[in-house]
């Protein structure tokens, strides 16, 4: 039996950790000092399609030995575990929607499933496929109205509970839609393929991914600046095509999500494996062990309490206050994790998953 990648945990702790930052700004309140609205910004969309592509890369690793020996047995077996899996995270998810809109793991039942149909795909398929759904919505949004069913002032899907809006809010125009989001998930199984034991071969995806997302920024930026000519009108809605922002999910922000995700799973493996015993990277290893466990327990628990505390106050605490709050709340489900994994295998949701789902 192959031996955990520590670097893959490690990731997905980071992860977790810049969702509950984001989720906890959006949800309490994102105004304030400029800096940390600045730092808290440079969390929006990038670890939620971190997450995601390590979902991807979790797959890959799960179905690698199976895939590789054509082993139909296995295949089929892996198929099943999957599908009930993408159905308990669809279910998990659909359940709190009325106290958390913004879910994503409804979603990820959609991805895996999509991914099941490419299980025992080529790898150039596979880039071909993330690349095409990529791809596929511009031409979407010149079909349909990305705006429909939302309220912006209030970040609220009015029509969410129609079959119309749902299915728009699934596949098109919600927080996390399956097209162009799978591609994350694509990505991460043909990434999870890779021989990612290969120190020479995770830098080089290290370097070529972080010179990507920069040269993305970069160019994102002085392109909104040099077409906007200064107008301010113009740059906002030039931002909405060649900007990085999440909503609506083009190109420019999904490409720019792929080499985030690559970069920071690269330098995760690559530090791991150089401080294996370090006390951080130990700790963050058993966080990441309970992602799904601690990405629930920040909307029931994280929101929860602040709402009882004071429910009319939600949407209009500090920027500063949220992000400190953020940062309280992931360091206690730090110590969580390193407590329970001292008497628990797997966190209590990844628990009832294995049971569901095995």
């Amino acid at each position: 039996m192959k031996k955990r990648i520590i670097g893959i945990d490690v990731a997905r702790a980071l992860a977790v950790i810049g969702m509950i930052i984001v989720n906890f700004k959006v949800v309490f309140g994102g105004n304030g000092s400029n800096l940390v609205m600045s730092l808290a910004g440079a969390f929006d969309g990038k670890a939620a399609a971190t997450f995601v592509v390590l979902a991807g890369v979790g797959l890959a690793l799960m179905t690698n030995s199976a895939v590789r020996d054509n082993d139909r047995a296995k295949l089929r077996s892996a198929r099943i575990r999957i599908s009930k899996r993408a159905l308990f995270l669809f279910v998990i998810g659909i359940s709190y929607i009325p106290i958390w809109p913004a879910d994503i793991l409804h979603f990820y039942g959609v991805y895996m499933a999509i991914i099941i149909i490419l299980l025992n795909s080529k790898q150039r398929t596979l880039l071909i496929a993330g690349t095409s759904f990529i791809m596929a919505f511009p031409i979407l949004i010149t079909l349909w109205n990305y705006e429909s069913g939302w309220n912006f002032e209030t970040l609220e899907y009015e029509t969410f509970w129609t079959i119309k809006g749902f299915m728009s809010n699934l596949f098109f125009n919600g927080f996390h839609p399956v097209v162009p989001w799978t591609a994350f998930m694509i990505f991460g199984y043909w990434f999870g393929k890779q021989n990612l034991n290969d120190n020479a071969y995770v830098k080089r995806m290290l370097i070529i991914s972080s010179i990507t997302f920069v040269s993305i920024q970069i160019l994102s930026h002085y392109s909104i600046s040099f077409l906007s000519e200064g107008s301010q009108e113009a740059a906002k809605e030039l931002t909405e095509i060649l900007g990085v922002h999440p909503m609506p999910p083009l190109p420019v922000y999904m490409f720019n999500g792929v080499a985030i995700a690559f970069a920071i799973i690269s330098a995760c493996i690559l530090l791991a494996k150089r401080f294996e015993n370090n006390i951080v990277i130990d700790a963050l290893n058993k966080t990441g062990q309970l992602a799904l466990t601690f990405y629930v327990a920040h909307v029931i628990i994280g929101m929860g309490v602040i709402e009882a505390i004071n429910p009319s106050q939600m949407g209009t605490y500090s920027v500063e206050f949220s992000v400190g709050y953020a940062i309280v709340f992931s360091l206690l489900c730090v110590v969580f994790a390193v407590v329970w994994r001292k008497y628990k295998k797997s966190g209590p949701l990844e628990w009832l998953i294995r049971k569901v789902t095995d």
